[in-house]
């Protein structure tokens, strides 16, 4: 048996996990900071990486008492190198290298999107490859063509906002909260989301990139011509108006999500699809990836949604590669805000 100690901690969560042999997660620990971050609207990154100093000792203790397991047991410690926020990154980065330099541990060094992608192996060991991934989350959205294990291939990306981005945007516009994405998703559920007909980027390219830049300025012009716009909190009931053009912008998003990603397993030919990233716990998108994809004969590996968000599972799981490979990380290794797949 092989056991990763996994942190993770690029944007707002810090996390530690415990994984045995690829896909065993004894333990996933999260310390969300939605509330340090509710009253700015989104993430303020000198605010995250404070944060992440102090939950960072909390997590990695309560995850390995939640493993019954101490650091004698580790066989590596594994940690997201980037890409992610600066400050966040570097807590997690020196955090994980102090433990391997203490207790003599191989350290391996992760790429956050491999994370996300590796997330629906943990459920789904049985994935083959080829396969497509999509990774969609409040600072991705991006689609990979695997075409084996550890290749990774990117054939689509956001040019703006990424989708949960747009959510959040949106969000704050209507005076709605943070996060946006649970927001909308509560809010949309039984209105009229036919009430609008908001435009679909489409390439002049012919690429199957993705941009939500249009569709967030239509929302923002009817929000305004409409007198919907808030900007801050309304703290009342939300009327059926908002609902309605909430309900509309999250269709407008899934739509063109599963529109590009179907379009690209066809161009690609492959039969299995994977949806991770915190987006991809949305049960709009969900479903309407589990009919698409049942039309189109594609096998749909959807991410356990408690996988989907930021966490330190998936950094294990995906480290297993690096471990099998041998490929360890030097103690001076540093963080990445960009660092390619």
């Amino acid at each position: 048996m092989t056991r990763i100690l996994g942190i993770e901690s690029s944007c707002d969560e810090t996390a530690a996990a415990v994984v045995d042999d690829r896909h065993h997660v004894r333990s996933s620990v999260i310390a969300s900071q939605v509330d340090v971050h509710r009253a700015f609207g989104g993430v303020v990154p000198e605010l995250a990486a404070r944060q992440h100093v102090e939950a960072i000792g909390p997590v990695v203790r309560a995850a390995l008492d939640e493993a019954d397991a101490g650091f004698d047991s580790l066989d590596a410690v594994a940690v997201t190198q980037g890409p992610g926020l600066i400050g966040s990154l570097l807590v997690g980065v020196c955090a994980a290298k102090a433990i391997a330099w203490r207790h003599e541990l191989p350290l391996l060094a992760v790429n956050h999107l491999e994370g996300h992608i590796r997330s629906a192996f943990i459920d789904h060991p049985e994935i083959e490859f080829p396969a497509l991934a999509l990774i969609v989350s409040g600072g991705h959205t991006s689609l990979y063509l695997c075409p084996e294990e550890s290749d990774y291939r990117v054939i689509a990306r956001t040019r703006d906002d990424a989708a949960g981005e747009a959510f959040d945007k949106v969000a704050k516009l209507l005076g709605l909260g943070y996060p946006g994405g649970p927001v909308i998703e509560k809010l949309a559920r039984g209105a009229d989301a036919s009430s609008h007909a908001f435009p679909h980027a489409q390439m002049k390219d012919g690429s199957l990139d993705f941009s939500f830049s249009g569709l967030k300025t239509a929302v923002r012009r009817l929000a305004t011509e409409r007198g919907l716009a808030h900007h801050e909190p309304t703290g009342g009931d939300v009327s059926d108006e908002v609902r309605d053009l909430v309900a509309a912008f999250q269709r407008a998003v899934v739509r063109v999500l599963v529109r590009r990603s179907l379009a690209a397993c066809k161009r690609e030919r492959v039969k299995s699809l994977l949806l991770t990233g915190g987006v991809a716990c949305n049960k709009s998108l969900r479903d309407a990836f589990a009919h698409a994809c049942d039309r189109a004969g594609v096998t749909l590996y959807a991410a356990a949604p408690r996988y989907t968000t930021d966490n330190a599972a998936m950094i294990a799981a995906a480290a297993f590669l690096h471990y099998e490979k041998g490929a360890f990380a030097p103690l001076d290794i540093n963080a990445h805000s960009n660092f390619p797949l």
